[in-house]
């Protein structure tokens, strides 16, 4: 079932990346944004492939894997795809449907049409980038 316009708002508004955009330029992000529906164990994102879109899990949950080794599972508010539509570089990762998942999708050309046309948008997404690198380069090793 499609999701509702609201709802698609909702989720990209509660997206941690998108933390700090005004009204403005989520209603920009919600304009370009759809849904995507995937069976259970479907290839979502291929690592080493181009990415085309950005996506915020809607509904289910996705595996997160690396070279072979699984990275993270993700949920309801979680988003994946943002580095390889930011720099137009190879997914780093494969990310796969563990259930049945919805997710919203925004297309590459859209989210970079965004951020050209709303420096406030563009600002936000790159602190919520600097955050999670500075997460992943702080974080304890093993």
């Amino acid at each position: 079932m499609p999701l509702s316009d609201d709802h698609r708002s909702d989720l990209i508004a509660a997206c941690p990346l998108f933390s700090g955009i005004g009204a403005g330029g989520l209603a920009a992000l919600a304009k370009v944004a759809t849904d995507v529906s995937f069976p259970a164990g479907h290839v979502i994102a291929r690592q080493g492939e181009i990415g085309t879109g950005f996506f915020v899990v809607a509904d289910g949950s996705v595996k997160v894997v690396r070279d072979g080794s699984v990275l993270a599972h993700l949920g309801r508010g979680d988003f994946f795809g943002e580095l390889s539509v930011l720099d137009g570089r190879p997914r780093n990762a494969m990310v796969t449907a563990e259930t049945a998942t919805t997710c919203v999708a925004i297309a590459s050309w859209d989210f970079e049409a965004a951020l050209l046309a709303n420096p406030a948008v563009t600002l936000a997404i790159l602190r919520g980038v600097a955050t999670r690198l500075r997460e992943a380069t702080d974080a304890p090793r093993h």
